[in-house]
């Protein structure tokens, strides 16, 4: 079963179900690449890694006042136990792994084109969206190729100029045409485009028709058993959340 919106499905957006789309949508590239680059070149997942810091699990229990006698024990020779003046938090490290996808040149393994399905992680203010425009930076001054797909309505644009008014976008950055860039705006009631994916010279370019590959990624996946039990994140405004309903009670 496809999608029932005609474009980007903004359920996919919550954060319960973007994690395992952005996934399934990457894979859905992988396998769409793949037989239109063959033999002079080939596919490969690649990750960025987010290591984030987070709290676990809550040492001891709070008490009424930390000032408290403490009270004796009847066991261990009537030795009392201490209670600690102050109880924090256990945290972790823990890993957040973004997949993007990189198309490599058979003959000496060089890469030639990235293509990044944006995430969260490289949106919001901090230090992930820092290093990604960093690393974002650093493949711009170079001679690869560079797909960006922006397929989430949160967070603030990363940096580029011209941008206009839209609520998802697809950039296409050929290498010998920089500073310029292709740019494909999206608003939510539209289809998702069909986008061309640079190779270099003589072979022909591949294509992505990115809303075909959301409604394999959505039916492989099973979205349609569950993105719909609660409202889409972010809110969309009032008018275009009457217009979703519709297409996901039907």
């Amino acid at each position: 079963m496809p999608s029932p919106f005609p474009g980007m499905n903004p359920y996919l957006e919550r954060e319960t179900v973007w994690a395992d789309f952005h996934s399934e949508y990457c894979k859905a590239i992988k396998k769409a690449l793949v037989p239109q680059v063959q033999p002079e070149f080939y596919v490969k997942f690649n990750e960025h890694i987010y290591v984030h810091e987070e709290p676990r699990r809550l040492v001891g229990q709070a008490d009424v006042s930390v000032t408290r006698k403490s009270q004796p024990s009847h066991s261990n020779g009537g030795v009392s136990v201490l209670d600690a003046p102050v109880h924090v938090r256990l945290t972790e490290n823990f890993e957040e792994r973004v997949l993007f996808v990189e198309i490599f040149d058979k003959e000496d393994n060089t890469l030639v084109t990235l293509i990044e399905l944006l995430s969260p992680a490289n949106k919001k203010k901090g230090a992930d969206r820092e290093q990604f425009i960093a690393k974002r930076r650093q493949i711009l001054k170079s001679s690869v190729d560079y797909v960006e797909i922006d397929l989430l309505r949160g967070g603030p644009r990363l940096p580029m100029e011209g941008m206009p008014t839209c609520d998802y976008y697809v950039l296409v950055s050929r290498a010998t045409e920089r500073p310029d860039m292709g740019l494909w705006p999206v608003t939510l009631r539209k289809a998702l485009p069909i986008v061309p994916i640079p190779l270099p010279a003589p072979k022909k370019e591949a294509r992505l028709n990115l809303q075909d590959l959301l409604h394999q990624a959505y039916d492989e996946a099973g979205y349609a058993n569950y993105v719909y039990s609660g409202p889409p994140t972010p809110r969309l405004r009032a008018e275009d959340a009457r217009w979703a309903k519709r297409f996901a009670q039907g």
